[in-house]
């Protein structure tokens, strides 16, 4: 499929702190941030649809990276997965829709994958109700809603509800909630008397409003999978991170890996197991309410290394900011943050922004306001990693192998 889209893979380029036979090095795209250098090469595969958008600049750290497609760069993780001879990529019954939460997203998925976004309209009343309607028909077809539930997070998952009734009620085949950030993820049990598990009550709103499946990206916790009486396919975006570390010529020797809570300790033995096996070490915390922490102490040795911070999302940033000021009082060299959602709810830019970090590095499941910019920011796209999960759930083709 390479071919018929007129690319070229760039050439494996590993970092020194990576084993060659490391699984970064056979799944990881080799530049994911994919930022433009120079004219952008169309797609030019037979009865493909063209997704024609508007050509986007080129930015450095603190701006936004809108990567695309380009005969210079190609995700090297999915390389193999385009030559999959039994994904049929000009299928004209698979349909796509975005909703108003995070349209360059659903722009740039569209383009990966060939497609034109169908035409809906949306819209609020004056009294702020919403109004949904599909302009194009979409009775038998494989439908699916790109729309991250992200702030204003009731307003998001209000419209994805509506999109799907609408979608419904217009005879789609197969409903499937795209959502690269799931709001109220982390509602997911109770810690308290009295409290509700929201994760769950959102699971069944999805699931009431007609969805027959859910895409979702990074999921707080694993359990909010079980929630949904309907199918889940959860992607990760460590291969989008991963891959940009792996650019970054930083020794293996001086490398460990940070989880900023105790929560997070699976997910960055992961991430760790990924650059070859670097050391893990932990920071324990004490939360006096939400939205607040309090950092104890340090498990583990970081004097004179890289810390790599890891976790699926920064909201206020207190969490991360008061491991990385401990991390540097405990030697650190540089502090690197790595997150999949940027929630980034205030004060969490003047924290970021304030040196305690070397580089923060997300990804556009949530749009970031151009208010929000920082010099050390780095934005990396999960387009292609989405595109190609969503062919893959059209076509019944293997979504793990994507990680494998």
């Amino acid at each position: 499929m390479a071919s018929s889209l007129g690319m070229q893979s760039s050439p494996s380029r590993t970092a020194s702190f990576l084993k060659p036979s490391s699984s970064l090095s056979r799944c990881c795209s080799r530049q994911t941030s994919l930022s433009f250098n120079g004219a952008r090469t169309r797609i030019s595969s037979t009865n493909t649809i063209k997704c024609d958008i508007a050509e986007p600049l080129n930015f450095g750290n603190g701006k936004p990276t809108i990567p695309v497609l380009n005969g210079q760069t190609f995700p090297k993780f999915l390389e193999s997965a385009r030559v999959d001879k039994t994904v049929n990529r000009n299928d004209t019954r698979l349909k796509l829709f975005s909703g108003t939460a995070n349209p360059a997203l659903s722009q740039e998925v569209a383009w990966y994958m060939g497609l034109e976004l169908g035409k809906i309209n949306i819209k609020r009343f004056a009294d702020g109700e919403i109004y949904v309607q599909l302009q194009e028909s979409v009775r038998g077809c494989d439908v699916f809603l790109l729309q991250p539930t992200c702030p204003q997070a009731n307003e998001n998952l209000m419209e994805l509800l509506i999109m799907i009734d609408a979608c419904r009620r217009a005879s789609a085949k197969n409903i499937t909630a795209v959502i690269p950030y799931f709001g109220y993820a982390r509602a997911d049990r109770k810690t308290q008397g009295r409290e509700s598990i929201a994760a769950k009550l959102v699971a069944n709103l999805i699931t009431e409003a007609g969805a027959n499946r859910i895409l979702a990206c990074d999921l707080h916790s694993g359990q909010s999978m079980g929630y949904f009486d309907i199918p889940v396919d959860h992607v990760y975006g460590q291969p989008v991170i991963l891959d940009y570390l792996a650019s970054k010529t930083i020794c293996f020797s001086d490398l460990v890996v940070v989880s900023p809570d105790v929560g997070g300790v699976a997910r960055a033995r992961a991430f760790a197991k990924k650059l070859s096996d670097a050391p893990l070490a932990i920071v324990d915390k004490r939360r006096q309410g939400h939205n607040v922490a309090e950092v104890m102490n340090l498990i583990g040795d970081v004097k004179g290394k890289v810390a790599v911070m890891v976790d699926d999302m920064i909201d206020t940033a207190g969490t991360i900011a008061k491991g990385a000021a401990l991390l540097h009082e405990e030697g650190a060299r540089e502090v690197y943050a790595c997150c999949t959602h940027a929630v980034f709810s205030p004060p969490a830019i003047e924290r970021l922004s304030s040196g305690l970090f070397q580089e923060v590095i997300i990804t556009n499941t949530i749009p970031v306001v151009e208010k929000n910019y920082f010099p050390q920011l780095t934005v990396l796209s999960v387009a292609s990693l989405l595109g190609e999960t969503i062919w893959r759930v059209h076509d019944d083709c293997s979504v793990s192998s994507i990680f494998q």
